[in-house]
Protein backbone atom coordinates (compact mmCIF):
# COMPACT_ATOMS: atom_id res chain seq x y z
CA UNK A 1 0.00 0.00 0.00
CA UNK A 2 1.49 3.56 -1.10
CA UNK A 3 1.16 5.81 1.44
CA UNK A 4 0.76 9.63 0.39
CA UNK A 5 -0.95 12.47 1.77
CA UNK A 6 -2.69 14.68 -0.86
CA UNK A 7 -1.99 18.27 1.27
CA UNK A 8 1.83 17.83 0.96
CA UNK A 9 1.77 17.14 -2.86
CA UNK A 10 2.15 19.82 -5.74
CA UNK A 11 -0.90 20.81 -8.11
CA UNK A 12 0.19 19.31 -11.90
CA UNK A 13 -0.56 21.71 -14.52
CA UNK A 14 -1.01 19.96 -17.63
CA UNK A 15 0.18 21.88 -21.13
CA UNK A 16 2.91 24.38 -21.05
CA UNK A 17 1.03 26.82 -23.54
CA UNK A 18 0.20 30.60 -22.31
CA UNK A 19 -2.93 29.42 -19.98
CA UNK A 20 -0.76 26.84 -18.44
CA UNK A 21 2.50 28.39 -17.87
CA UNK A 22 0.07 31.33 -16.48
CA UNK A 23 -1.32 28.59 -14.00
CA UNK A 24 1.64 28.00 -12.83
CA UNK A 25 2.62 31.96 -12.25
CA UNK A 26 -0.24 32.22 -9.77
CA UNK A 27 0.39 28.77 -8.21
CA UNK A 28 3.73 30.20 -7.66
CA UNK A 29 2.57 33.71 -6.43
CA UNK A 30 0.63 31.81 -4.07
CA UNK A 31 3.67 29.60 -2.81
CA UNK A 32 1.90 26.66 -4.23
CA UNK A 33 3.81 23.92 -5.06
CA UNK A 34 3.71 23.12 -8.83
CA UNK A 35 4.89 20.63 -11.97
CA UNK A 36 3.60 21.29 -15.45
CA UNK A 37 4.12 18.72 -17.88
CA UNK A 38 4.66 19.98 -21.52
CA UNK A 39 4.22 17.03 -24.50
CA UNK A 40 6.30 19.24 -26.83
CA UNK A 41 10.29 19.56 -26.54
CA UNK A 42 9.98 23.35 -25.71
CA UNK A 43 7.31 25.24 -23.93
CA UNK A 44 4.57 27.13 -25.88
CA UNK A 45 4.91 23.70 -28.42
CA UNK A 46 1.19 24.48 -29.86
CA UNK A 47 1.60 28.35 -30.48
CA UNK A 48 5.55 27.07 -32.17
CA UNK A 49 3.14 25.18 -34.51
CA UNK A 50 1.55 28.60 -35.88
CA UNK A 51 4.30 31.05 -34.97
CA UNK A 52 4.06 32.55 -38.46
CA UNK A 53 0.42 34.26 -37.29
CA UNK A 54 -0.03 37.63 -36.59
CA UNK A 55 -2.32 37.42 -33.30
CA UNK A 56 -5.22 39.61 -33.43
CA UNK A 57 -4.92 40.61 -29.52
CA UNK A 58 -2.55 43.16 -28.63
CA UNK A 59 -0.02 43.02 -26.12
CA UNK A 60 -1.57 44.16 -23.52
CA UNK A 61 -4.56 41.44 -23.64
CA UNK A 62 -1.87 38.38 -24.11
CA UNK A 63 0.59 38.57 -21.01
CA UNK A 64 -0.48 37.25 -17.80
CA UNK A 65 -0.43 39.87 -14.07
CA UNK A 66 0.93 36.83 -12.44
CA UNK A 67 3.52 35.80 -14.63
CA UNK A 68 4.57 39.78 -14.97
CA UNK A 69 5.18 40.22 -11.53
CA UNK A 70 7.37 36.78 -11.78
CA UNK A 71 9.13 38.48 -14.38
CA UNK A 72 9.84 41.40 -13.20
CA UNK A 73 12.76 40.79 -10.84
CA UNK A 74 14.71 39.49 -13.88
CA UNK A 75 14.10 42.52 -15.38
CA UNK A 76 11.92 41.39 -18.12
CA UNK A 77 9.86 44.71 -19.90
CA UNK A 78 6.21 44.50 -20.54
CA UNK A 79 6.10 44.84 -25.02
CA UNK A 80 4.25 48.19 -26.54
CA UNK A 81 0.92 47.26 -25.03
CA UNK A 82 -0.79 48.61 -28.77
CA UNK A 83 1.17 46.17 -30.91
CA UNK A 84 0.15 42.99 -32.43
CA UNK A 85 2.85 39.94 -32.37
CA UNK A 86 2.87 37.20 -34.20
CA UNK A 87 2.82 33.19 -32.13
CA UNK A 88 6.65 33.22 -32.55
CA UNK A 89 7.57 36.71 -31.17
CA UNK A 90 4.50 35.76 -28.42
CA UNK A 91 7.17 33.40 -26.98
CA UNK A 92 9.95 35.15 -27.75
CA UNK A 93 8.84 38.02 -26.13
CA UNK A 94 7.05 36.38 -22.90
CA UNK A 95 6.78 32.89 -22.85
CA UNK A 96 9.84 31.43 -23.16
CA UNK A 97 11.28 34.17 -20.91
CA UNK A 98 8.30 32.88 -18.12
CA UNK A 99 9.30 29.00 -18.87
CA UNK A 100 12.66 30.23 -17.67
CA UNK A 101 11.74 31.90 -14.63
CA UNK A 102 9.90 28.75 -14.00
CA UNK A 103 12.50 26.93 -14.14
CA UNK A 104 12.83 22.90 -13.15
CA UNK A 105 8.80 22.94 -12.65
CA UNK A 106 8.05 22.85 -16.33
CA UNK A 107 9.02 19.04 -17.48
CA UNK A 108 9.02 19.32 -21.38
CA UNK A 109 9.12 15.88 -23.43
CA UNK A 110 6.29 14.44 -20.71
CA UNK A 111 3.24 13.50 -22.06
CA UNK A 112 0.63 12.76 -19.58
CA UNK A 113 -1.30 9.72 -21.07
CA UNK A 114 -3.75 9.41 -18.03
CA UNK A 115 -4.99 10.58 -15.29
CA UNK A 116 -6.56 8.75 -12.47
CA UNK A 117 -6.77 8.19 -8.40
CA UNK A 118 -4.67 6.52 -6.45
CA UNK A 119 -5.76 2.74 -6.76
CA UNK A 120 -8.99 4.00 -8.32
CA UNK A 121 -10.22 2.72 -11.46
CA UNK A 122 -13.54 5.34 -12.69
CA UNK A 123 -16.34 2.46 -10.99
CA UNK A 124 -14.41 2.50 -7.89
CA UNK A 125 -16.73 5.05 -5.24
CA UNK A 126 -14.90 4.12 -1.92
CA UNK A 127 -12.49 6.83 -0.64
CA UNK A 128 -12.44 8.12 -4.07
CA UNK A 129 -11.48 12.07 -2.58
CA UNK A 130 -9.42 11.58 -0.14
CA UNK A 131 -6.50 9.55 -2.31
CA UNK A 132 -4.10 11.99 -4.40
CA UNK A 133 -4.15 11.97 -8.41
CA UNK A 134 -1.95 9.42 -9.68
CA UNK A 135 -0.71 11.11 -13.56
CA UNK A 136 0.92 8.54 -16.01
CA UNK A 137 3.60 9.83 -18.01
CA UNK A 138 5.41 8.80 -20.89
CA UNK A 139 9.20 10.02 -21.50
CA UNK A 140 10.52 10.34 -25.18
CA UNK A 141 11.71 7.29 -24.50
CA UNK A 142 8.23 5.54 -24.08
CA UNK A 143 8.80 4.75 -20.35
CA UNK A 144 5.75 5.69 -17.94
CA UNK A 145 6.44 7.35 -14.73
CA UNK A 146 3.31 7.63 -12.40
CA UNK A 147 3.65 11.24 -10.73
CA UNK A 148 1.16 12.13 -7.06
CA UNK A 149 -0.76 15.60 -7.06
CA UNK A 150 -2.86 16.99 -5.37
CA UNK A 151 -5.20 18.78 -7.95
CA UNK A 152 -4.82 18.97 -11.95
CA UNK A 153 -5.40 22.21 -13.85
CA UNK A 154 -5.80 20.62 -17.46
CA UNK A 155 -4.82 23.41 -19.97
CA UNK A 156 -3.83 21.03 -22.72
CA UNK A 157 -6.26 23.26 -25.39
CA UNK A 158 -7.66 21.90 -28.63
CA UNK A 159 -4.51 22.51 -31.39
CA UNK A 160 -3.75 18.33 -31.03
CA UNK A 161 -7.23 16.73 -32.25
CA UNK A 162 -8.64 19.44 -35.18
CA UNK A 163 -11.68 18.86 -36.94
CA UNK A 164 -11.68 16.59 -40.44
CA UNK A 165 -12.79 17.73 -43.62
CA UNK A 166 -16.68 15.74 -43.07
CA UNK A 167 -19.14 18.13 -41.74
CA UNK A 168 -20.51 15.18 -40.11
CA UNK A 169 -18.01 15.22 -37.69
CA UNK A 170 -15.63 11.99 -39.22
CA UNK A 171 -12.75 11.97 -42.00
CA UNK A 172 -14.23 11.80 -45.48
CA UNK A 173 -13.77 8.80 -47.51
CA UNK A 174 -10.00 9.28 -48.84
CA UNK A 175 -8.74 12.19 -46.43
CA UNK A 176 -5.83 10.02 -44.72
CA UNK A 177 -4.65 8.84 -48.26
CA UNK A 178 -4.65 12.26 -49.11
CA UNK A 179 -3.14 13.75 -46.16
CA UNK A 180 -0.35 14.92 -48.04
CA UNK A 181 -2.68 17.18 -49.95
CA UNK A 182 -4.48 18.81 -46.52
CA UNK A 183 -2.99 21.05 -43.99
CA UNK A 184 -5.37 21.16 -41.17
CA UNK A 185 -4.09 24.79 -39.73
CA UNK A 186 -2.77 28.25 -41.77
CA UNK A 187 -0.52 27.75 -44.60
CA UNK A 188 3.05 30.04 -43.84
CA UNK A 189 2.99 32.96 -46.71
CA UNK A 190 6.36 33.46 -46.35
CA UNK A 191 7.88 29.30 -45.78
CA UNK A 192 10.30 28.01 -48.51
CA UNK A 193 8.71 25.43 -50.66
CA UNK A 194 5.12 26.75 -49.99
CA UNK A 195 3.31 24.08 -51.65
CA UNK A 196 0.43 26.75 -51.57
CA UNK A 197 2.73 29.28 -53.45
CA UNK A 198 0.75 29.72 -57.26
CA UNK A 199 -1.26 26.78 -56.57
CA UNK A 200 -4.99 25.62 -57.01
CA UNK A 201 -6.04 25.59 -53.11
CA UNK A 202 -9.59 25.22 -51.31
CA UNK A 203 -9.75 26.77 -47.91
CA UNK A 204 -12.99 24.69 -45.99
CA UNK A 205 -13.65 26.64 -42.75
CA UNK A 206 -15.75 30.11 -41.71
CA UNK A 207 -14.00 30.97 -38.50
CA UNK A 208 -10.95 33.44 -38.06
CA UNK A 209 -8.53 30.59 -39.01
CA UNK A 210 -10.38 30.82 -41.95
CA UNK A 211 -10.05 34.15 -43.05
CA UNK A 212 -6.79 34.29 -41.97
CA UNK A 213 -5.51 31.50 -44.37
CA UNK A 214 -7.41 33.46 -47.05
CA UNK A 215 -5.15 36.67 -46.09
CA UNK A 216 -2.09 34.55 -46.26
CA UNK A 217 -2.91 32.82 -49.30
CA UNK A 218 -3.82 36.12 -51.61
CA UNK A 219 -0.76 37.77 -50.26
CA UNK A 220 2.05 38.69 -52.86
CA UNK A 221 4.22 36.11 -51.48
CA UNK A 222 1.61 33.45 -52.25
CA UNK A 223 -0.73 34.54 -55.15
CA UNK A 224 0.42 34.70 -58.53
CA UNK A 225 -1.47 35.10 -62.37
CA UNK A 226 -1.56 31.19 -62.13
CA UNK A 227 -3.66 30.84 -58.53
CA UNK A 228 -6.27 30.01 -57.87
CA UNK A 229 -8.29 30.31 -54.42
CA UNK A 230 -11.69 28.74 -53.70
CA UNK A 231 -12.84 29.68 -49.65
CA UNK A 232 -15.90 26.50 -49.31
CA UNK A 233 -18.39 27.21 -46.78
CA UNK A 234 -20.69 24.37 -45.74
CA UNK A 235 -23.63 27.05 -44.93
CA UNK A 236 -25.70 28.18 -47.70
CA UNK A 237 -24.71 31.72 -47.65
CA UNK A 238 -21.63 33.52 -46.45
CA UNK A 239 -24.10 35.39 -43.35
CA UNK A 240 -21.71 36.83 -40.66
CA UNK A 241 -18.15 34.69 -41.71
CA UNK A 242 -16.97 37.85 -42.50
CA UNK A 243 -17.10 38.51 -39.14
CA UNK A 244 -18.00 42.07 -37.42
CA UNK A 245 -16.03 44.51 -39.73
CA UNK A 246 -16.02 48.29 -37.80
CA UNK A 247 -18.17 46.76 -35.19
CA UNK A 248 -15.59 44.28 -33.98
CA UNK A 249 -13.74 45.87 -30.69
CA UNK A 250 -10.42 43.91 -31.61
CA UNK A 251 -10.25 46.10 -34.94
CA UNK A 252 -7.60 43.51 -35.62
CA UNK A 253 -10.19 40.83 -35.75
CA UNK A 254 -12.65 42.82 -37.44
CA UNK A 255 -9.90 43.57 -40.29
CA UNK A 256 -9.40 40.01 -41.16
CA UNK A 257 -12.95 40.14 -42.44
CA UNK A 258 -13.29 43.25 -44.56
CA UNK A 259 -9.96 42.45 -45.86
CA UNK A 260 -11.25 38.57 -47.48
CA UNK A 261 -14.47 40.38 -48.64
CA UNK A 262 -12.34 43.08 -50.67
CA UNK A 263 -10.72 40.29 -52.28
CA UNK A 264 -13.41 37.99 -53.28
CA UNK A 265 -14.86 41.32 -54.71
CA UNK A 266 -11.38 41.48 -56.47
CA UNK A 267 -11.95 38.57 -57.86
CA UNK A 268 -8.95 36.39 -55.82
CA UNK A 269 -11.14 34.38 -53.82
CA UNK A 270 -13.97 32.22 -55.21
CA UNK A 271 -16.73 31.41 -52.60
CA UNK A 272 -18.56 28.47 -52.64
CA UNK A 273 -21.84 27.63 -50.72
CA UNK A 274 -23.51 24.75 -49.23
CA UNK A 275 -20.19 22.42 -50.29
CA UNK A 276 -20.20 19.38 -47.26
CA UNK A 277 -17.65 17.42 -48.46
CA UNK A 278 -18.10 13.66 -48.36
CA UNK A 279 -14.58 12.50 -50.40
CA UNK A 280 -11.16 13.69 -51.55
CA UNK A 281 -10.49 11.62 -54.57
CA UNK A 282 -7.51 11.43 -57.16
CA UNK A 283 -8.07 13.64 -60.04
CA UNK A 284 -8.83 10.53 -62.28
CA UNK A 285 -10.72 8.38 -60.38
CA UNK A 286 -13.67 6.98 -58.85
CA UNK A 287 -16.85 9.11 -58.49
CA UNK A 288 -18.80 9.49 -55.08
CA UNK A 289 -23.11 9.30 -55.27
CA UNK A 290 -24.25 11.69 -52.59
CA UNK A 291 -24.68 9.17 -49.83
CA UNK A 292 -21.00 8.43 -49.69
CA UNK A 293 -20.92 4.86 -52.31
CA UNK A 294 -19.03 4.49 -55.59
CA UNK A 295 -20.21 5.17 -58.48
CA UNK A 296 -18.69 4.65 -62.18
CA UNK A 297 -15.37 5.74 -62.80
CA UNK A 298 -15.15 8.67 -64.96
CA UNK A 299 -12.14 8.09 -67.45
CA UNK A 300 -12.98 11.35 -69.66
CA UNK A 301 -12.18 13.32 -66.47
CA UNK A 302 -10.36 17.27 -67.57
CA UNK A 303 -8.10 16.40 -64.78
CA UNK A 304 -4.59 15.15 -65.39
CA UNK A 305 -3.14 12.79 -63.24
CA UNK A 306 -0.71 15.59 -61.69
CA UNK A 307 -1.10 14.68 -57.88
CA UNK A 308 -4.38 17.07 -57.77
CA UNK A 309 -7.21 16.34 -56.03
CA UNK A 310 -10.96 16.48 -56.17
CA UNK A 311 -13.81 17.59 -53.43
CA UNK A 312 -16.98 15.68 -53.52
CA UNK A 313 -20.09 16.86 -52.01
CA UNK A 314 -22.90 15.31 -50.20
CA UNK A 315 -25.00 17.09 -53.32
CA UNK A 316 -22.95 15.88 -56.05
CA UNK A 317 -20.41 18.58 -56.83
CA UNK A 318 -17.04 18.24 -57.72
CA UNK A 319 -14.00 20.71 -57.13
CA UNK A 320 -12.07 19.78 -59.32
CA UNK A 321 -8.02 20.15 -60.10
CA UNK A 322 -6.78 21.49 -56.26
CA UNK A 323 -2.97 21.49 -55.76
CA UNK A 324 -3.91 21.75 -51.36
CA UNK A 325 -6.94 21.79 -48.75
CA UNK A 326 -6.48 23.91 -46.03
CA UNK A 327 -9.01 22.58 -43.55
CA UNK A 328 -9.74 25.10 -40.99
CA UNK A 329 -12.95 23.53 -39.15
CA UNK A 330 -12.60 24.22 -35.93
CA UNK A 331 -10.93 21.91 -33.24
CA UNK A 332 -12.03 19.38 -30.35
CA UNK A 333 -10.66 18.82 -26.94
CA UNK A 334 -8.69 15.31 -26.41
CA UNK A 335 -10.19 13.75 -23.66
CA UNK A 336 -8.50 9.95 -24.28
CA UNK A 337 -6.47 10.56 -21.20
CA UNK A 338 -9.29 11.57 -18.54
CA UNK A 339 -11.38 8.50 -19.23
CA UNK A 340 -10.77 7.10 -15.47
CA UNK A 341 -11.67 10.17 -13.55
CA UNK A 342 -15.20 11.45 -13.11
CA UNK A 343 -16.18 14.43 -15.67
CA UNK A 344 -19.33 16.56 -16.55
CA UNK A 345 -19.30 17.99 -20.27
CA UNK A 346 -21.84 19.04 -22.21
CA UNK A 347 -23.10 16.46 -24.36
CA UNK A 348 -22.85 18.39 -27.71
CA UNK A 349 -19.67 20.91 -27.00
CA UNK A 350 -17.45 19.01 -24.57
CA UNK A 351 -17.12 21.93 -22.49
CA UNK A 352 -18.19 21.61 -18.28
CA UNK A 353 -21.54 21.65 -18.24
CA UNK A 354 -21.96 24.84 -16.18
CA UNK A 355 -20.05 26.63 -18.63
CA UNK A 356 -21.67 25.69 -22.08
CA UNK A 357 -24.48 27.30 -22.05
CA UNK A 358 -22.59 31.03 -22.44
CA UNK A 359 -20.80 29.71 -24.85
CA UNK A 360 -22.50 27.24 -27.63
CA UNK A 361 -22.02 28.55 -30.95
CA UNK A 362 -25.59 27.52 -32.00
CA UNK A 363 -26.63 30.50 -30.44
CA UNK A 364 -23.29 32.89 -29.68
CA UNK A 365 -21.30 35.15 -31.47
CA UNK A 366 -21.44 38.58 -29.72
CA UNK A 367 -19.08 38.07 -27.27
CA UNK A 368 -21.79 37.83 -24.45
CA UNK A 369 -20.33 34.85 -21.92
CA UNK A 370 -20.69 35.75 -18.49
CA UNK A 371 -18.18 35.84 -15.80
CA UNK A 372 -16.52 32.22 -14.80
CA UNK A 373 -13.97 31.21 -12.43
CA UNK A 374 -13.36 27.71 -10.89
CA UNK A 375 -16.70 26.65 -9.85
CA UNK A 376 -17.59 26.66 -13.38
CA UNK A 377 -14.50 24.86 -14.34
CA UNK A 378 -14.49 22.33 -11.29
CA UNK A 379 -14.87 18.83 -12.51
CA UNK A 380 -16.70 16.27 -10.33
CA UNK A 381 -13.33 14.44 -9.82
CA UNK A 382 -13.07 17.05 -6.81
CA UNK A 383 -9.94 18.99 -7.50
CA UNK A 384 -9.20 18.28 -11.18
CA UNK A 385 -10.18 21.50 -13.53
CA UNK A 386 -10.54 22.62 -16.96
CA UNK A 387 -8.97 25.81 -17.96
CA UNK A 388 -7.85 27.68 -21.58
CA UNK A 389 -8.96 26.59 -24.68
CA UNK A 390 -9.82 23.30 -23.05
CA UNK A 391 -12.65 24.74 -21.53
CA UNK A 392 -14.49 25.90 -24.48
CA UNK A 393 -14.61 22.10 -25.52
CA UNK A 394 -15.69 22.48 -29.64
CA UNK A 395 -16.52 25.88 -28.87
CA UNK A 396 -14.41 28.39 -31.07
CA UNK A 397 -13.54 32.34 -29.77
CA UNK A 398 -11.26 31.71 -26.82
CA UNK A 399 -9.31 34.80 -25.84
CA UNK A 400 -6.51 34.46 -23.67
CA UNK A 401 -7.00 36.82 -21.40
CA UNK A 402 -9.94 34.74 -20.39
CA UNK A 403 -7.80 31.95 -19.95
CA UNK A 404 -5.58 33.96 -17.50
CA UNK A 405 -8.78 35.28 -15.52
CA UNK A 406 -9.78 31.31 -15.09
CA UNK A 407 -6.40 30.59 -13.66
CA UNK A 408 -6.06 32.78 -11.21
CA UNK A 409 -9.92 32.06 -9.73
CA UNK A 410 -8.53 28.05 -9.88
CA UNK A 411 -5.03 28.93 -8.40
CA UNK A 412 -7.08 31.17 -5.57
CA UNK A 413 -9.57 28.74 -4.96
CA UNK A 414 -6.26 25.82 -4.59
CA UNK A 415 -4.38 28.05 -1.97
CA UNK A 416 -7.93 28.39 0.00
CA UNK A 417 -8.30 32.03 -0.38
CA UNK A 418 -11.81 31.44 -1.54
CA UNK A 419 -12.91 35.71 -1.55
CA UNK A 420 -10.21 36.03 -4.35
CA UNK A 421 -11.58 33.12 -6.03
CA UNK A 422 -14.89 34.17 -6.10
CA UNK A 423 -13.84 37.88 -7.43
CA UNK A 424 -13.83 36.73 -10.89
CA UNK A 425 -14.05 40.08 -13.61
CA UNK A 426 -13.42 40.53 -16.57
CA UNK A 427 -14.69 42.84 -19.37
CA UNK A 428 -13.94 41.31 -23.05
CA UNK A 429 -14.49 42.82 -26.56
CA UNK A 430 -17.75 42.28 -28.75
CA UNK A 431 -17.34 40.50 -31.77
CA UNK A 432 -20.06 42.93 -33.59
CA UNK A 433 -21.62 39.74 -34.62
CA UNK A 434 -24.82 38.45 -33.51
CA UNK A 435 -26.21 35.29 -34.40
CA UNK A 436 -25.45 31.32 -33.98
CA UNK A 437 -22.64 29.96 -36.10
CA UNK A 438 -23.82 26.67 -36.27
CA UNK A 439 -26.98 27.51 -38.72
CA UNK A 440 -27.97 25.77 -41.34
CA UNK A 441 -28.99 26.35 -44.67
CA UNK A 442 -32.39 26.99 -44.40
CA UNK A 443 -31.69 28.92 -40.64
CA UNK A 444 -29.16 31.54 -42.05
CA UNK A 445 -30.74 34.90 -40.87
CA UNK A 446 -33.90 33.71 -39.12
CA UNK A 447 -32.88 36.12 -36.82
CA UNK A 448 -31.84 33.52 -33.39
CA UNK A 449 -28.70 33.87 -31.51
CA UNK A 450 -27.63 35.15 -28.60
CA UNK A 451 -28.94 39.10 -29.59
CA UNK A 452 -32.62 37.35 -30.56
CA UNK A 453 -35.18 35.48 -28.63
CA UNK A 454 -35.20 32.20 -30.83
CA UNK A 455 -33.62 29.09 -29.62
CA UNK A 456 -32.31 27.96 -25.59
CA UNK A 457 -31.64 30.75 -23.75
CA UNK A 458 -28.80 31.02 -21.55
CA UNK A 459 -28.07 30.69 -18.04
CA UNK A 460 -26.38 33.61 -16.26
CA UNK A 461 -23.17 32.18 -14.41
CA UNK A 462 -21.99 34.05 -11.25
CA UNK A 463 -17.85 34.89 -11.70
CA UNK A 464 -15.87 35.26 -14.86
CA UNK A 465 -16.44 36.34 -18.39
CA UNK A 466 -15.02 34.93 -21.97
CA UNK A 467 -15.17 35.42 -26.02
CA UNK A 468 -12.99 36.09 -28.97
CA UNK A 469 -10.13 33.83 -29.70
CA UNK A 470 -6.70 32.76 -28.69
CA UNK A 471 -4.70 35.31 -30.94
CA UNK A 472 -5.37 34.61 -34.88
CA UNK A 473 -7.01 31.15 -33.76
CA UNK A 474 -10.10 31.21 -33.08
Amino acid sequence: MVSVVPQELPVAVIGAGPIGLAAAAELVGRDQEVVVFEQGDEPAAGVRSWGHVRLFSPWSELTSPAAERLLAPTGWAAPNGKRYPTGTAWITDYLAPLAAVLGDRVRVGATVVGVSRLDRDLLVESGRDEQPFVLHVQSSDGSIERVFVRAVIDATGTLSVPNPLGSEGYPVSGETAHADRILYGMPDATADGNPCAGKAVAVVGSGASALTSLIALTSDEVHTPGSRVVWVLRRGTVGNSYGGGDADELPARGALGARVREAVTDGRIEVVTGFRAIAVEDADTTHYNNNGSDSDSDSDSDNDADGRVVLVSSDGRRMEGLDQVVCVTGFRPDLSFLSEVRLDLDQRLQAPAKLAPEIDPNWHSCGSVQPHGYDVLAQPEEGLFLAGMKSYGRAPSFLAMTGYEQVRSIAAALAGDLDAANEVELTLPDTGVCGGAGLFDSEEGSGGGCCGPVGPQPVSLGGLSTAGGLGGLS
